[in-house]
């Protein structure tokens, strides 16, 4: 697991953690950064996954 997929899981928890609690105080600016924030994080994940991908198939060659 490399840095981009650690903090791009990071993210998407905190954002969903963001979500829930602006949803609990009726927050809808919060809901949305917190929707923002986990698909910040799935994309930094995706990277990271794409990263390893790649350094796997050098690593065979």
């Amino acid at each position: 697991m490399n840095k981009d997929q650690v903090k791009g899981v990071s993210k998407d928890i905190a954002g969903k953690i963001q979500e829930d609690a602006g949803k609990v105080t009726g927050s809808k600016s919060q809901q949305l950064k917190g929707l923002e924030k986990q698909i910040d994080g799935k994309s930094e994940k995706n990277l990271g996954d794409a990263k390893e991908i790649i350094k796997d198939a050098v690593k065979k060659h």
